[in-house]
């Protein structure tokens, strides 16, 4: 046990379905041991039918709230008090606070997309952004990149269930924000590089990279790309995706996998549950090796 557990430890938890890989319960507990915090965090397996009775025990059993992930990000939000601003823009919710039998809901993936390219001293406010996806981490990072100032972004989609996400997320940033919002698709290859040609960062936040679609990338020529191009790949398991595997080949000087955006969406929640900075520089070389 990293803590010894007491009468006074604050439970936190993760409640998803499948979540027994998720690296989140060792990232917090690690973090909780290294700043002395009586905290334990532990991984719930629920789904959209447990869902209810979950988020009923946080308020029963006083924790100080849960991390949510799929699939209760959009299904949560019905049982919650409380949305912050960027959250209701967004739709879904990872982060719960429970005050007092209040709880808040809180989605932390877009603010630690922009803090882990803030750290490394990229910055995309004011500059034009190309993004692929419109689930929920993609829907997250388009909000908050729009919040905080990015200025026009292109997003892309393919034709499918999540199209009518990606007209949501378009019409959203562009009535709630100063950003420039507008949509395309994937199918349309010629205008999908033009887009990238002209782009200050490519961000593809699919599940295109990762198992079992570990050897594909939407964007495969490596002329696509300048070697002053931002390349963004959300996924982190592999490390050095297939699109990343692209961008090096063409020579790009910044690009990153998903590893940064993880870590600090969790130090976002972990803020918000304990008022404390999680110890990142810690968990990145203790948990990650980084």
């Amino acid at each position: 046990m990293l803590n010894e557990l007491d009468g006074h430890t604050i439970l936190i938890g993760l409640m998803a379905y499948p979540i027994r890989h998720s690296m989140s319960p060792t990232m917090h507990n690690h973090a909780f041991h290294k700043l002395g915090l009586n905290y334990a965090y532990l991984a719930f397996e629920i789904d959209n039918e447990k869902l209810p009775g979950a988020i009923d025990a946080i308020r029963t059993l006083d924790m100080r709230g849960s991390n949510i992930s799929m699939p209760n990000k959009q299904k949560v939000i019905p049982y919650l008090d409380k949305l912050d601003p960027a959250t209701e823009m967004i739709g879904a919710v990872n982060t719960v606070v429970n005050d007092n039998g209040v709880l808040t809901g809180y989605t932390t993936d877009g603010i630690g997309f922009m803090k882990s390219l803030d750290v490394d001293g990229i910055n995309i406010r004011g500059q034009k952004m190309v993004l692929a996806g419109a689930g929920g981490a993609a829907t997250a990072i388009a909000v908050q990149a729009a919040l905080d100032g990015v200025k026009e972004m292109s997003i892309f989609n393919r034709d499918d269930e999540f199209w009518e996400s990606a007209k949501h997320n378009v019409e959203i940033i562009n009535e709630k924000t100063d950003c420039h919002a507008t949509l395309h698709r994937l199918e349309d290859q010629e205008d999908f590089k033009s887009e990238i040609d002209s782009a200050f960062i490519y961000c593809d936040a699919t599940s295109v990279g990762m198992n079992p679609l570990q050897d594909q990338t939407l964007v495969t020529d490596p002329s696509w790309f300048r070697k002053d191009l931002v390349v963004y790949d959300t996924v982190y398991a592999p490390r050095t995706t297939k699109l990343m595997e692209v961008a090096e080949e063409a020579g790009v000087e910044h690009v990153y996998n998903g590893l940064g955006m993880m870590i600090y969406q969790g130090a976002a929640a972990f803020k918000l549950w304990t008022g404390e900075d999680m110890p990142v520089d810690y968990i990145s070389e203790v948990i990650f090796g980084e």
